[in-house]
């Protein structure tokens, strides 16, 4: 027997939407998670591709408010998982620049730096530009686990309800993720 832990969860996670106070509970929504929903966006896509994304994101949850079953997801996982299906619809634009930006920071790199704290900051560039070619060589369903994971700050449970897989599912997922980036990022 599986046993599910639900993190702060109070009453208004799980609202319903379809009421007709709907609008209300939307907004407040909005004033508890477009921050943190732009900040994840903002990690995958860019920021202003991230402006347009959180919108585009509270727009469709509105359009779509009669479909939110609040017994199977928080409004707020139901939220991301919105937003992540957004992020796929750019996901070919986010390994273009992911790409781009870790031959950017390749180009740039002055490894004849004289003192210690210049060798560092090479080396935390070197890692990035591994890290961020490793991410965008990852298979979509993995890199959407390990960024909603480690960008959203959502829980396998979490992610399993608004990607609508297992949580067993979910873990091989992130597992895989991780061990890949680990393989072809570099250092553990």
């Amino acid at each position: 027997m599986q046993t599910e832990i639900v993190l702060d969860q109070g009453p208004d996670d799980h609202p319903d939407l379809s009421a007709p106070d709907g609008d209300t509970a939307i907004m407040a929504l909005y004033d508890a998670h477009s921050q943190s929903l732009h900040r994840y966006l903002a990690r995958r896509v860019g920021r202003d591709l991230a402006d347009d994304l959180v919108a585009e994101a509270f727009l469709v949850m509105w359009e779509r408010r009669a479909d939110y079953d609040p017994h199977r997801a928080s409004a707020r996982a139901w939220l991301f998982g919105i937003a992540t299906n957004l992020a796929r619809m750019h996901e070919r634009t986010e390994v273009r620049k992911l790409r781009a930006w870790a031959r950017e920071l390749g180009r740039g790199l002055d490894v004849e730096a004289p003192d210690t704290r210049a060798a560092a900051a090479v080396d935390a560039e070197n890692d990035v530009t591994r890290y961020a070619e490793a991410l965008a060589g990852l298979r979509p369903e993995e890199r959407d686990v390990l960024l909603l994971t480690a960008w959203a700050d959502l829980s396998p449970t979490e992610i399993a309800k608004v990607l609508d897989l297992r949580v067993t599912t979910v873990r091989t997922r992130l597992h895989r993720a991780r061990g890949r980036l680990l393989r072809n990022g570099g250092k553990p």
